[in-house]
């Protein structure tokens, strides 16, 4: 017989009675089997004989003989049990330091598998097999082992703690509750570590809860981190650009004055070397008839002397230098000048570079916006990507939900902002009119209002082709010679800011400062009627790239 099929039928070899394996097996003539001993003592304590099992009386006490075939099962099934034990503990591992060992072993103690809370006991595997096989002991509790068991037991009257006082908060013993704790709330510690694991277990859930809020927090704290590193690697950026464009401007200016101060020197050398090489020229020529002169003057022959003293005598043809000088050019005020230049050079290039330098910093908010055919006026022509929009002149029947303009020709876009920042830029090349800027989402959508930042409006605005105004309160007239061909719009909720810039030229248009924002705010545009064709062109929502510095 195999040991799985021995485990198997591990019950059919124990005794009902003693619970035990078979110690002299008999049957009794109902058919059920007892230790040999079991069976007699319990008919003597009963005095009658009765089944334990099926509960027959047999009115004659039965001649009870021991079983041999079952008696020789039980001792090959002792022989195999006591070998799988024997296997088995030399499988298992001595108890190492830290670890709980077996409390029955003798010699060198095993390692623990499972502590008994009714028995008090620690059991190796070998051990440990009546609690898995016998019926009584199947009803002990095992638990992991544990060293202390001891803490276990009632200090004062060596009982089990089984009970929990909830009265004291503590744990007792059954004569604790009777004899110490009299009229307190008592529940069984099962029923106790239920509540109790239970409030652990809310407890884990909300540690786990701080735990998730605060890993959340450090990546937030990460995140802000990497955020204000790029801004600080854009800045440096940004400065090194500035900062090389103005020493570049510095060295041009610097090479500027010099060359003007070596062209006025090299003039006047030129000048003088002209001069001297007349005058050498003139004192060569002077040189040679003062020669001519010497040796007339030393002839003795007179008639020789008188026929060509009169050629002599006439002056040789000389330029009259004595209004002839040189007049070193004057450097007063060159250095002075072209600091000034430089200064006024530096200042516009300052201006255009910040301008430049503003630009990039608010495109790179930039986010994608299309327009929402929802609120478009019923005139308005949507392309179908929602980039595109420009005023037709037939009024098309649309739903006129809340959401519709149907007084003026606006349209807002899809997207709404209440917090941060945000940017986008509208192509305006090609128009006499339009307007542009963001909306309060609870603007009045269904009569002609007036735009302003009081009735939820931040705009800008172009009339008949050159007007262009900021609606602000007082309007204010601006001066764009020549016009935008594209503006950006750039938002910054929480500062209150409405900037509108020119984006080729990097130039600021106008800002809305101050503001107030508690609302959701939509791009606002509005390309205004055609005019007959003269303002058929589009608003178009373009993609935004960021502008390159522009080169002097």
């Amino acid at each position: 017989m195999s040991a799985a099929s021995n485990l198997r039928s591990e019950d059919q070899f124990l005794c009902s009675i003693c619970l035990d394996v078979f110690t002299d097996p008999v049957s009794t003539p109902c058919g059920h089997n007892f230790c040999k001993n079991c069976i007699t003592q319990h008919w003597d304590i009963n005095q009658r004989s009765q089944c334990p099992m099926c509960k027959e009386t047999f009115y004659t006490r039965p001649q009870l003989r021991v079983n041999t075939l079952l008696s020789e099962m039980v001792a090959q099934f002792r022989r195999e049990a006591q070998q799988k034990a024997s296997s088995s503990s030399s499988e298992q591992q001595a108890a190492k330091p830290g670890e709980v060992p077996c409390d029955v072993c003798t010699g060198t103690k095993l390692k623990a598998l499972k502590s008994c809370l009714v028995c008090l006991t620690s059991y190796c595997q070998t051990h440990l097999e009546p609690h898995l096989t016998t019926k009584g002991l199947k009803r002990h509790q095992l638990v992991e082992p544990e060293e202390n068991l001891e803490g276990r037991m009632c200090t004062k009257h060596d009982k089990p703690l089984e009970l929990f006082c909830k009265t004291d908060q503590t744990c007792v013993c059954v004569l604790c509750s009777v004899l110490d704790h009299k009229n307190h709330e008592f529940v069984p510690l099962r029923e106790e570590y239920e509540g109790k694991k239970a409030e652990l277990g809310k407890t884990e859930a909300e540690i786990q809860q701080m735990i998730q809020k605060r890993r959340l927090k450090i990546q937030k704290i990460k995140e802000s981190v990497k955020m204000s590193k790029d801004a600080a690697d854009r800045e440096e950026a940004e400065g090194v650009q500035v900062f090389t464009a103005l020493m570049e401007s510095v060295e041009r200016g610097l090479k500027e004055l010099m060359k003007e101060v070596k062209d006025k020197q090299e003039a006047t050398e030129k000048q003088a070397e002209g001069l001297i090489k007349d005058l050498e020229q003139e004192v060569s020529e002077l040189m040679k008839r003062s020669s001519e002169v010497e040796q007339l003057s030393r002839s003795e022959d007179h008639l020789h002397l008188l026929q060509s003293f009169s050629s002599l005598k006439a002056a040789p043809p000389t330029k009259d230098w004595t209004e002839v000088s040189i007049h070193p050019p004057s450097y007063e005020g060159t250095v002075v000048r072209a600091v000034a230049q430089l200064e006024d050079t530096l200042r516009k290039d300052m201006k255009k570079l910040l301008a430049e330098a503003e630009l990039r910093r608010v495109q790179q908010y930039a986010v994608d916006v299309t327009l929402d055919p929802d609120t478009a006026h019923p005139k308005l022509i949507l392309s179908d990507d929602g980039k595109q929009v420009h005023c037709g002149d037939v009024t098309k029947e649309l739903p006129d939900n809340p959401e519709r303009f149907s007084q003026c020709v606006n349209v807002l876009g899809k997207q709404s902002f209440s917090s941060g920042r945000f940017y986008f830029e509208v192509q305006v090349k090609g128009k006499t009119d339009w307007t542009l800027g963001v909306a309060r989402e609870s603007i009045n959508r269904k009569r002609i209002i007036t735009l302003r930042p009081q009735n939820g409006f931040w705009t800008v605005w172009l009339r008949n082709g050159n007007e262009y105004k900021a609606l602000d309160d007082p309007r204010v007239s601006l001066c764009l010679q020549p016009g935008p061909e594209k503006v950006g719009v750039f938002v910054d909720y929480e500062e209150g800011l409405v900037s509108f810039y020119d984006v080729d030229a990097a130039a600021l248009i106008y800002s809305f400062t101050g503001c107030s924002f508690t609302h959701k705010l939509h791009p606002f545009f509005s390309p205004c009627p055609n005019y007959g064709g003269k303002n058929s062109a589009p608003l178009i929502i373009c993609p935004v790239n960021q502008t390159e510095s522009i080169s002097d």
